[in-house]
């Protein structure tokens, strides 16, 4: 998964867990904000990630959702589970998960094999 990608995962995992959203994350292994708009909700995902100029919306039920990326043109799965998140991006062929704690979000793309640090 691309860095742009993964900020947008970070962002919209943080959103659900939380149940809040601001504008932007902070993405600390790139040093760059990412401006969003758009809604957030335990049912719904529709946002405009105005760095990459496209959305991300879909639909979830009890903590799962599929979303569509239309910048990317593919499809993404998102699990929340408590503070936790799972998930596969298509566009990759590759599993992520990760953790919200607070502002702070870990999240780990096993395509890479690494972890990424964000900021809501």
């Amino acid at each position: 998964m691309d860095d742009t990608r993964r900020a947008d995962i970070a962002y919209i995992a943080a959103a659900l867990v939380r149940g809040q959203h601001g504008n932007t994350v902070y993405d600390f292994s790139r040093g760059v904000h990412t401006i969003f708009s758009g809604t957030v909700d335990p049912n719904s995902v529709s946002i405009y990630d105005h760095t990459r100029g496209c959305f991300i919306s879909g639909t979830g039920s009890r903590g799962d959702f599929s979303l569509y990326d239309f910048g990317e043109g593919a499809h993404v799965t998102l699990r929340i589970d408590g503070e936790a998140f799972t998930g596969y991006d298509f566009a990759s062929s590759s599993h992520f998960t990760g953790n919200v704690s607070g502002s702070s979000v870990t999240l780990y793309d096993f395509d890479v094999g690494q972890h990424y640090q964000y900021s809501v």
